[in-house]
């Protein structure tokens, strides 16, 4: 008799246990519904560091176009006092670095945000481009200084 209780107990106390640690389905749906509700909210946490660094960037390229702009105008008054064969081929550089210098400015502006990915590939791009422009723009001033 002592056995058989024994042995009830102990079979009762043992599918007690297992019962309790089984995750029930509701336990099952609402930790997938928790999981989706992370994901969603580190998604669009992603999303808002992408716009914010893709306007950061905007803001950025747009003082160096400006930037660019400017050291045309400079250029411009400085090569005014050259003469006439060096002041149209400085005319016909500086042409050509306001027509890319713009066309940098037009590429930026018709950019339209689709995927992290691809903006992080048009901003090296871009930013190559930008670094040659810049280049170009420090080696008309040099050739001028000689």
């Amino acid at each position: 008799m002592k056995k058989s209780i024994l042995i009830f107990a102990s079979i009762t106390l043992l599918s007690g246990f297992v019962l309790t640690s089984c995750n029930t389905s509701s336990e099952k749906v609402e930790n997938a519904s928790d999981a989706v509700d992370e994901a969603n909210i580190a998604l669009e946490k992603a999303n808002q560091e992408y716009l914010i660094d893709l306007e950061n960037y905007r803001t950025e390229t747009a003082e160096k176009i400006s930037s660019n702009n400017q050291s045309i105008a400079d250029f411009n008054l400085r090569i005014a006092k050259e003469k006439k064969e060096v002041k149209a081929d400085y005319q016909k550089k500086i042409a050509e670095l306001e027509q890319r210098n713009s066309d940098m400015k037009k590429r930026m502006d018709d950019y339209k945000a689709d995927s992290k990915e691809q903006w992080e590939m048009f901003k090296t791009e871009f930013s190559r481009d930008m670094d040659n422009l810049g280049q170009a723009f420090k080696d008309l001033t040099i050739n001028n200084n000689k």
